[in-house]
C-alpha cells in the first residue's frame, strides 16, 4: 500500500485537517463544486461489469486479428493509457518481441509528419482503430480519425473497416456516437460523470491497456484497495489526505512549482498524465501549483543544477517503487579503468537507492522540500493504487485550494481562436479581428 513520507517537506499538516474533512465529504457525498463529475470516486467498485467484459473480449479480438492498434485521442483520452502501457509493458513496447499488437497513439497533435509516420509504421500490417472522443468533434482526434478511417475502408472495405473500429464516446449523443451507430462500430462509453483526466480506469484507458496484455483485474483491484484507503476520514491513516495537505502547506509557504520525480524511466508518461491531472484541475482563478516532472537520474545531469541552486520556488514529490524484477549486478573489471570496482557485485537497486537518498539530502539541504511517495513493486496492482491515489488527492487538493477541480474553462480559449483562424463557420468576425492582431 502507498505511504507518504513528508518529514523532509513540512513539520506539520494538522492545520489542514478541517478543510480536508470538508473536501472529503464533498467527494464522498458528491456535494461540492463540479459534483456532476465525481463518478470516478466509486468507480473501482461500481464500474459497469457488462462493459468491462466487452472490453476484455474486444481486446482479445484485436489481439487475434491485428498486428497494430491505432489509439486516437488527446489529453485524458490517451495519456493514461500510454502511461500505463509504458510503465507496465516498457517504453520500448513496440520494439519488443511479443504476442500482442503494436500500439500507436495518434490524434494528440497537429503534426502532419507525425501522422504520416504512424501510417508508415502500420504499413501493410492488419490493424484496428480505437477512436476516443466524447463529442467526436475535437479537432485533433477528429482529423486523425478521418485519415485512419479512410485507410481502413480502402484496405478492408466499408463493412470490413466497421469491424475494426472501436469507438469510445458518449453513451447517447454526439457526432462520433451517431457515426458509430450508423456504421455499426462497437462502442464503449465515456461516462457522463467522469471527466477526461480522471477517465483512465474507464473504457477510455482500459481497452488499449488490455490490448497490450495488462491484467485489468489486477489494475482495478489495486484501485479498489486504494479507494478503501482513501475513504478513511482522518489525516493519520489516509495517504491522499497527507499528500493534499503537504501540497497546500508548501503552496501557502510560497512554493509555486511541484516537480514530480521518479528513478524509473518507464514512469515518464505517467508523469505526463499526472501533469494534466493536476494542471487542469487546479490551474484556475489565478491559483495553483505549476506541475512539472523530471526523470532521475538522467535529469540530475541537466535539470539537477537548477533544482539544487536555482530560485527556491519549488518542491519535489518523489515516487519510489519496490524491488526490480531484474536484479542486475555490476560485473568486476580486472583493469578497473573506470574506478568502479567498489560497486562490483552490487545490484542496480542498491545503487539506485543510494542515489535516491543522496539526492534527497542534497536537495533538502539546498532548500528544496522533498515529499516521498513509496509505492509497491512495478506491477498492475501498484499502478491501480497510484492512479486512484493521485486522483483522490487531486480532488481533495483542489477543494482545499477553493477551486472547482473538475472543470477546465481556460482550455476553450485556444480552441475558439483556432477555429476562427481556420475559418470555421460562425467565427468569421473573430477571425478577421485575430488576423488583424497578427498583422495578416
Amino acid at each position: 500500500m502507498i505511504s507518504v513520507d513528508f518529514s523532509k517537506a513540512v513539520r506539520r499538516i494538522d492545520d489542514f485537517a478541517a478543510p480536508l474533512i470538508q473536501a472529503h465529504r464533498w467527494l464522498q457525498e458528491a456535494t461540492g463544486r463540479g459534483n456532476d463529475f465525481v463518478g470516478w470516486v466509486n468507480l473501482p467498485r461500481d464500474y459497469d461489469k457488462e462493459e468491462y467484459a466487452r472490453i476484455k473480449a474486444a481486446a482479445k479480438k484485436i489481439q487475434s486479428d491485428s498486428r497494430a492498434l491505432v489509439v486516437i485521442g488527446i489529453g485524458g483520452s490517451y495519456l493514461g493509457a500510454r502511461g500505463a502501457i509504458d510503465f507496465l509493458c516498457s517504453p520500448n513496447y513496440n520494439l519488443k518481441k511479443k504476442d500482442t499488437p503494436n500500439i500507436y497513439f495518434a490524434g494528440n497533435g497537429l503534426s502532419g509528419d507525425y501522422l504520416q509516420e504512424i501510417v508508415d509504421l502500420v504499413g501493410d500490417d492488419d490493424f484496428s482503430v480505437n477512436v476516443i472522443s466524447k463529442s467526436g468533434t475535437t479537432t485533433e482526434p477528429a482529423v486523425a480519425f478521418r485519415f485512419f478511417r479512410e485507410l481502413l475502408e480502402k484496405r478492408y472495405g466499408r463493412d470490413g473497416a466497421a469491424k475494426r473500429i472501436y469507438a469510445t464516446t458518449d453513451k447517447a449523443r454526439g457526432a462520433l456516437k451517431s457515426l458509430a451507430d450508423a456504421e455499426g462500430y462497437e462502442t464503449f462509453v465515456v461516462p457522463d460523470d467522469v471527466g477526461g483526466r480522471y477517465s483512465v480506469l474507464t473504457a477510455v484507458g482500459l481497452l488499449p491497456i488490455a490490448v497490450a496484455g495488462v491484467d485489468l483485474d489486477a489494475l482495478m483491484g489495486g484501485a479498489a484497495k486504494m479507494m478503501d484507503a482513501c475513504r478513511r476520514g482522518n489525516l493519520d491513516e489516509n495517504p491522499a489526505w497527507q499528500y493534499a495537505a503537504v501540497r497546500n502547506a508548501l503552496y501557502q509557504k510560497g512554493k509555486k512549482i511541484e516537480i514530480l520525480a521518479a528513478y524509473e524511466p518507464a514512469f515518464r508518461f505517467m508523469a505526463e498524465w499526472w501533469k494534466q491531472l493536476y494542471g487542469e484541475s487546479e490551474g484556475k482563478e489565478s491559483k495553483g501549483l505549476f506541475p512539472a516532472s523530471v526523470e532521475f537520474t538522467a535529469d540530475l545531469h541537466s535539470m539537477g543544477q537548477y533544482i539544487q541552486q536555482g530560485e527556491r520556488h519549488l518542491f519535489e514529490t518523489v515516487v519510489r517503487f519496490g524491488p526490480s524484477k531484474s536484479r542486475l549486478k555490476v560485473p568486476r573489471d580486472e583493469s578497473d579503468g573506470d574506478g568502479l570496482n567498489f560497486l562490483a557485485g552490487r545490484d542496480m537497486d542498491y545503487i539506485a537507492a543510494q542515489a535516491m537518498d543522496g539526492t534527497l539530502l542534497a536537495h533538502v539541504e539546498g532548500g528544496v522540500p522533498n515529499l516521498v511517495i513509496q509505492a509497491g513493486e512495478k506491477n498492475a496492482e501498484t499502478l491501480g493504487e497510484l492512479i486512484y491515489f493521485f486522483e483522490y488527492a487531486c480532488g481533495l487538493s483542489g477543494y482545499v485550494l477553493n477551486v472547482n477541480p473538475f472543470d477546465q474553462p481556460g482550455v476553450e480559449a485556444y480552441k475558439k481562436n483556432m477555429f476562427a483562424l481556420l475559418g470555421k463557420p460562425g467565427y468569421e468576425e473573430l477571425g478577421k479581428e485575430l488576423r488583424e492582431k497578427l498583422g495578416r
